[in-house]
């Protein structure tokens, strides 16, 4: 049975993700992708130009759906501390639910590929802070962050800490849950 347009290059992406989740992972080539999925490797190349263009497509997948979460969070709540405090939570929890997206967003999965991989990572690890300091400036006005608060400096903690669990989650072979000690640790974001 012949799979529809936009199929294959989707199960190519859901692959490549799964493929990620082996915690000792080798180097992924195409020719591993391609076995996993009992195609050719010219089948993985009528779908995507190069391996970077794979990655690519997983980045791409990874900055919709957090934004898209991140969006319907901030429109949702009115409380700067209440956004930062859902994004936060969102993130961890996406790492927990896609183990593989996790190795991409750390850079892990991306040692000896296209360099620009890193610099999208980077982008979209700076726009993430970027909406947290929005958050943070709303919390300062509100008067539940200190009026002299540095929310660069917040955002910025706040995004490393991210990072951190990400890490961690990922370094430990995916055993180490990133909502581990949760809330102890947001009581020290939240005053």
């Amino acid at each position: 049975m012949a799979t529809k347009p936009g199929e294959r290059k989707l199960q190519i992406l859901q692959t490549l993700a799964q493929m990620l989740e082996k915690p000792a992972a080798e180097k992924i080539t195409t020719a591993a992708l391609a076995a996993k999925l009992d195609v050719s490797e010219a089948a993985l190349y009528r779908h995507f130009a190069s391996k970077a263009q794979m990655f690519e497509g997983l980045i791409a997948f990874i900055e919709e759906t957090i934004f898209g979460l991140v969006n319907k969070i901030t429109a949702e709540q009115t409380s700067g501390l209440a956004q930062i405090e859902a994004v936060l939570v969102m993130l961890l929890g996406f790492a927990k639910k896609n183990p593989g997206m996790t190795r991409v967003l750390i850079g892990d999965a991306l040692v000896n590929e296209d360099e620009r991989l890193q610099a999208r990572v980077n982008q979209l690890m700076d726009r993430l802070e970027a909406s947290l300091r929005q958050s943070a400036r709303l919390a300062v006005t509100a008067g539940t962050l200190p009026a002299d608060w540095d929310v660069n400096a917040y955002a910025n903690a706040v995004i490393a800490f991210v990072l951190g669990r990400w890490h961690q989650f990922a370094k430990s072979g995916f055993k180490r849950a990133p909502m581990d000690g949760w809330p102890q640790q947001w009581r020290v974001f939240a005053s």
